[in-house]
């Protein structure tokens, strides 16, 4: 089995990802998103005999008649790919492999996957402000254009002079503004240095109320930044987006650590949940080829 944690410093963000495409199509056997594109058009009478699978129960219980709602199937799937690039997804910047890399990668196997199957997708990269957005197109050209500037956010290092913030709230409402059609909208992004849970729940809302479908990858090191799972020994503990330093002893903060970090999570996905957003719990230890195979089949079992 290849490391394509390790096999991304040997090619093109292209190759790898059409080698993980091959390997998801072989095992998927149909596309994960088909019945996406089906949107409501209108309603009719029922007739005596008519399957009741499309009843509008609602309906008849205002009006005490019976209508089955009508829809329409749409040509292609269009698809927004959401990359977090602030400081903190660069994460460990000790390795190799961080959680821009992990989210770039997934991000990049869903831009082959979506134009394998002739879909439409864009990508938008965001900080504290948009740092790069794309509609979503199918051509191939298009494809090594959102590609190419993938990798171009790769090629940076980390600065701590160069510090990337993030404002998720706003990104989310600007780009429920953008996106004029119905998309499918993917989400990578640890969700930290969010000022407060009320502005993203509102964003969320937004973006749901546009018809959107969301799914969101809350990517961590789960060992790491989850478990506080260091050696027994005082850190300068940096915060990757504000700059300030603490010097700790993790054994002395493990616990409380560990008890508000699983808070901040569980706030996170109580707010996507009561939207009814798909959320991945993505640990980038585990690969970004197994946890969105992973995710695709249960995907594809839903449909």
């Amino acid at each position: 089995m290849i490391d394509y944690k390790k096999a991304r410093k040997f090619g093109t963000l292209e190759l790898l990802a059409k080698q993980v495409v091959e390997g998801f199509i072989t095992g998927l056997h149909k596309s994960p998103f088909h019945g996406f594109s089906v949107e409501f058009a209108e309603h009719r009478l029922y007739n005596n005999g008519e399957s009741t699978k499309h009843l509008d129960w609602k309906l008849f219980a205002r009006t005490d008649k019976l209508f089955i709602k009508r829809y329409e199937e749409e040509t292609n799937l269009r698809c927004q790919l959401v990359i977090d690039a602030s400081s903190s997804m660069r994460f460990p910047v000790d390795q190799p492999y961080n959680k821009l890399s992990f989210s770039v990668d997934a991000a990049a196997a869903l831009v082959f996957l979506m134009r394998k199957q002739r879909d439409a997708v864009g990508v938008t990269m965001f900080s504290n402000e948009l740092d790069f957005h794309s509609q979503a197109k199918s051509s191939l050209a298009h494809q090594r254009h959102l590609l190419s500037n993938m990798e171009k956010l790769m090629e940076e290092e980390y600065q701590s002079q160069s510090k990337r913030t993030t404002d998720l709230p706003s990104v989310i409402n600007r780009l429920a503004m953008l996106l004029k059609k119905r998309s499918l909208v993917f989400v990578f992004s640890d969700f930290m240095g969010m000022s407060t849970i009320s502005e993203f729940a509102d964003s969320i809302k937004h973006l749901c109320y546009k018809k959107h479908e969301v799914v969101v990858f809350d990517v961590s090191h789960h060992h790491l930044e989850n478990e506080l799972g260091l050696k027994n020994k005082y850190y300068n503990f940096v915060d990757m987006e504000s700059g300030e330093t603490l010097k700790l002893h993790p054994r002395e903060i493990q616990e409380k650590y560990k008890e508000q970090r699983e808070k901040v999570k569980q706030n996170v996905q109580n707010v996507l949940l009561r939207q009814k957003v798909d959320v991945v719990n993505a640990n980038i230890e585990d690969g970004f080829n197994q946890v969105l195979l992973e995710y695709l089949i249960k995907r594809k079992k839903m449909i």
